[in-house]
């Protein structure tokens, strides 16, 4: 073995989502592993979404308040998360990237619809030097094709991707390095299946390995979410192997308690006092109160179902009570408000629906175990799924009967339901993915409606006096309970 080692430290971190408390920690640590090491010897990388809409500081700045936060802590390069992908447009993204970012964009398996192409924002790949080495980096992110398609963009099978650009950059290059935002079982399959690749980087399942894996030759590391760790690798190259001969990974707690980068800390504050300047727009100003409800009917969940029915035009709209997080009082109303109370990147969808999928949901949301059902990811935002909110039905329920003999009728404006018909349906595009019920992910011919979120469709109806009277209308008669004349 040779004497001369070359010694890299590679950095790096995933999901962040927009955890702005974590961001002082990481800037810290990772500050004193450049004091320690030679500043050539450190590799510094993110592998997507750490941009949240949820987060004012996000929001109200369009996104700049991370970019500048990741130029201040150094990092050398990024892989697009779909948090990046899919909750901001293109043209939006270019122009941030472009007017602010101090380092490059990698998007080794997205292409513009229009020309077949990478964005000129990003790069398909990239070749850095430290420490003497040259590294290859390759970034994936996950194919969410019906939804980039929206957007004017294609996005590639990532295993395709990787393992063309791995074979034009293996030649080249000492190391080669995959920014993976594709998940754990994705990041070993490509570590058994695809050769030439020293280290897979990974992130979007939110997984966290306290240890590298070691698969077919290949090292796979990842640091959760939230900016919880940072990860820490360190290796050892030997030229005359041509290959690692020590690796050494883990990942270190951002806790409590642990230094802080003061300069991180006094951009986020500056970003905070633009952000909610941003957000104090007026969005309408309410004559009442709007009630929600995540365990009964309320206004408030009866407006964004009438909502996403008239967004939609379709024929019924059906959202969990759940994606609203607390009720509006009386006067002005502005963007952050709306923000606090609907947070989630979730999107309206039109979809064909059977009666008795439909029928199978209602039932399903009358009982506690649906109500109270904690939801993790596709966008969701809130505490649990709650009831559902409906617009377009009218239907008449006896509480007081055993669980999924519950809904004695249910009508589509006047008619009965037919469970053997197909409805137009306007929902959200988390049940099409079969999180919540089930029943509502079998819908057929689905059209996602992008950009917009479902907040922006119930700023829409807040500007509606005659559509806020309507959402006090009664759309649930229990018999058990002689109610369902008004909804207070």
């Amino acid at each position: 073995m040779s004497d001369t080692l070359q010694r890299l430290v590679i950095l790096h971190t995933n999901d962040l989502h927009s955890h702005f408390e974590q961001m002082p920690k990481i800037s810290a640590y990772f500050d004193r592993v450049r004091r320690l090491w030679p500043p050539d010897q450190v590799l510094t990388l993110d592998i997507g979404d750490h941009m949240d809409r949820m987060r004012p500081e996000t929001e109200g700045t369009h996104a700049i308040a991370n970019i500048e936060i990741m130029n201040a802590t150094g990092y050398d390069a990024m892989v697009i998360g779909n948090n990046e992908g899919l909750t901001f447009t293109p043209e939006w993204l270019r122009g941030v990237i472009r007017e602010h970012a101090r380092f490059p964009l990698i998007g080794s398996n997205i292409l513009e619809s229009a020309t077949g192409e990478t964005p000129d924002w990003m790069v398909p790949s990239l070749i850095l030097e430290r420490s003497g080495l040259r590294i290859g980096l390759i970034g994936v992110t996950a194919p969410y094709q019906d939804y980039y398609g929206l957007l004017g963009w294609q996005v590639t099978d990532p295993m395709q991707a990787v393992a063309a650009y791995a074979q034009q950059l293996r030649p080249e290059v000492d190391l080669l390095i995959v920014m993976s935002h594709l998940g754990l079982r994705m990041d070993q399959r490509m570590a058994e299946e695809l050769d030439g690749i020293d280290l897979i980087l990974g992130g979007h399942t939110h997984h966290l390995l306290e240890e590298p894996l070691y698969l077919g030759g290949t090292y796979v590391c990842a640091t959760g979410k939230f900016g919880q760790y940072a990860g820490h690798v360190e290796l050892a190259y030997d030229p005359a192997q041509r290959r690692i001969v020590e690796m050494n990974g883990r990942v270190i707690p951002m806790t409590d308690g642990r230094e802080e980068d003061s300069s991180i800390t006094t951009l986020l504050d500056h970003f905070r006092i633009a952000s909610r300047a941003a957000l104090d727009e007026e969005v309408a100003q309410l004559r009442q109160p709007l009630r929600l409800d995540w365990y009964g009917e309320s206004p408030l969940g009866n407006l964004l179902a009438a909502g996403i029915r008239r967004w939609t035009s379709a024929d019924i709209g059906l959202v969990n009570s759940g994606q609203l997080l607390q009720s509006l009082k009386e006067g002005r109303l502005t963007r952050g408000r709306l923000l606090e109370i609907c947070p989630g990147p979730i999107n309206p969808c039109r979809l064909l629906l059977r009666g008795s999928d439909l029928l199978q949901a209602l039932e399903e949301s009358l009982l506690d175990e649906f109500m109270e059902k904690p939801i993790r990811g596709f966008g969701f935002r809130g505490e649990v799924l709650g009831v559902l909110s409906v617009d377009g039905l009218t239907v008449q329920v006896d509480s007081a009967r055993a669980p999924y003999e519950r809904v004695l009728a249910v009508y589509v404006g006047e008619a009965p339901l037919e469970p053997n018909r197909s409805y137009v349906v306007g929902t959200i595009d988390m049940f099409t993915f079969g999180s919540g019920y089930l029943s509502l992910s079998r819908g057929e011919q689905i059209t996602y409606l992008l950009p917009e979120f479902i907040r922006d469709v119930l700023a829409s109806q807040l500007q509606d006096e005659a559509l806020i009277a309507e959402a006090h209308r009664a759309r649930f008669e229990d018999v058990a309970r002689n109610s369902g004349k008004k909804v207070e």
